[in-house]
């Protein structure tokens, strides 16, 4: 999740684990909890927008055991 903060700095937020049949409404809802509530803040303050949320897929392919 990226959101823009007091500064108009770009803030991400890493979930680990995402629930796989997430909707684009539940995440916009969950970033407005977020930043309604003031859970977070960062270096340059508040957070105060959504900058956009993507889901990450990284596959890893062992080439040597060990």
């Amino acid at each position: 999740m990226r959101f823009v903060n007091a500064a108009g700095r770009t803030v991400t937020l890493s979930v680990p684990d995402p629930r796989e049949n997430l909707t684009a409404a539940e995440v916009e809802m969950a970033m407005n909890t977020v930043i309604g509530k003031n859970i977070f803040t960062s270096t340059g303050g508040d957070l105060t927008g959504i900058a956009g949320a993507r889901i990450v897929e990284r596959v890893t392919t062992d080439l040597i055991g060990g």
